[in-house]
């Protein structure tokens, strides 16, 4: 388990949200803390940022292929994750797909319907070809 202060910090950088009662459909790129309540079909990535993270909350859903080095999971995922640092899969997650993962925490009653493979922080892949007419940008201007 992630220690209380290294927790905290990831949950309060939160940059975009995505509501429960929105869907989006494409490809979706972002820097910062992106929160999805709603529905996504698409793939997910962050841009160069090795702090960003993507929480998904119990009513959220996503349909695609996920690169992300810090995520914390607690809803329903069609599609690969890929996951350079942290990895938190809380007890409502429902995963049908293979998780590359460094460090992972699975809290009990997780669903996992795929494999489980470890990857070095320095081996993993973070991010996907990008089609700039496809590609969605959610950014946080500092």
């Amino acid at each position: 388990m992630l220690p209380k202060k290294q927790r905290k910090k990831m949950l309060r950088q939160l940059d975009t949200l995505i509501g429960q009662h929105t869907q989006i459909k494409g490809n979706l790129l972002f820097d910062g803390g992106l929160r999805i309540d709603g529905a996504l079909v698409g793939n997910i990535a962050s841009s160069d940022d090795p702090n960003a993270v993507l929480t998904l909350s119990e009513v959220g859903s996503i349909e695609g292929d996920i690169h992300v080095p810090n995520m914390i999971i607690n809803g329903s995922i069609t599609g690969n994750l890929h996951s350079s640092g942290h990895l938190e899969l809380a007890a409502n997650t429902k995963i049908t797909g293979n998780v590359y993962y460094n460090l992972l925490q699975i809290e009990e009653g997780a669903e996992i319907n795929g494999s489980l493979i470890h990857v070095k922080a320095d081996d993993a892949i973070i991010g996907f070809e990008q089609d700039d007419e496809k590609m969605m940008l959610a950014s946080h201007d500092n």
